[in-house]
């Protein structure tokens, strides 16, 4: 099934007429070098066969195709994310894989018409960028049966998560911080890292029994010190920064790549990766039963 029904708000717009391209170019870093907290939280994960799973902000669907061989050919996988580039390789590899219960929509969570059909709602790291947070909340509990589970996957703060702090604490060394009227794609990676904030989130959505469960791991962050201080110039904390600097950055683009380049390879590995720590929360609620 291919379907769009994505409404144009500021933040959707940023990602794809922004990010999309970067997105692509370090996928082998979002995708894979991060997979370390969506691997343990999907093991985690009780899905049981034929179960219906709606998977929030699914990227490039490598989680929701994981999730369409667990609930088994009787069973249904919906993913669904504001860009669509995202999703066409998704699509192409639900079809490689001979996978034909996961289908992927383009669409805004926050305003997309659900039906009440799924016992499951799973997403990493593609809670945290809503206009509205609540709002959002609401819509995945329409789209959950009584007694469905939403279980997502999002930051800690950024003093948890050195592998995008440190580049940022470095980069503000040359350049100002961003102002109040910077270009976002939403709340921003740390929005939802504080356990009272989200559980007030949720039970304004109207979720009960939530619990957080914390991740602590490695995330690869570049194939090489080449890629990893492009990769935060590009994105992240560091690289709205970098962004927002404008001409400024591009000058002192130099200095700052070769500082950049010294403080992560200290994080190297003997095959040359640039590897370090990071820090989550896996987030558990449910839609109370009827």
């Amino acid at each position: 099934m291919t379907e769009t029904a994505t409404a144009q708000n500021e933040y959707v717009a940023f990602w794809n007429d922004v990010l999309v391209e970067k997105f692509e170019r370090f996928r082998n870093i979002l995708m894979g070098g991060l997979s370390y907290h969506s691997d343990v939280g999907l093991n985690a994960l009780e899905v049981r066969t034929g179960a219906r799973v709606l998977d929030i902000g699914c990227g490039w669907g490598d989680t929701a195709l994981q999730l369409a061989r667990r609930v088994g050919p009787d069973g249904e996988v919906w993913g669904l994310d504001c860009c669509e580039p995202f999703l066409e390789k998704g699509r192409r590899d639900a079809t490689e894989a001979g996978l034909d219960n996961v289908h992927f929509i383009a669409a805004d969570v926050e305003t997309y018409p659900f039906k009440t059909r799924f016992d499951l709602c799973f997403s990493r790291f593609g809670m945290m960028f809503f206009a509205s947070p609540v709002a959002a909340m609401r819509n995945v509990h329409k789209a959950l049966k009584p007694g469905g589970r939403l279980n997502f996957i999002v930051w800690r703060t950024i003093d948890d998560n050195p592998w995008l702090g440190l580049p940022k604490e470095l980069v503000l060394r040359y350049l100002p911080p961003p102002g109040e009227d910077a270009e976002t794609c939403g709340p921003g990676p740390f929005s939802m890292a504080s356990p009272d904030l989200v559980t007030a989130q949720l039970e304004a959505g109207g979720f009960t029994d939530i619990t957080f469960d914390r991740i602590d791991g490695p995330v690869m962050v570049g194939r090489n010190v080449e890629q990893a201080v492009a990769f935060q110039l590009a994105i992240g904390p560091a690289g709205e920064v970098f962004r927002e600097a404008g001409e400024e950055a591009e000058r002192r683009r130099g200095e700052i790549e070769s500082a950049l380049a010294d403080q992560l390879a200290a994080f190297q590995r003997p095959d040359g990766s640039i590897v370090m720590g990071s820090s989550s929360w896996s987030i558990t609620a449910h839609k109370p039963a009827a």
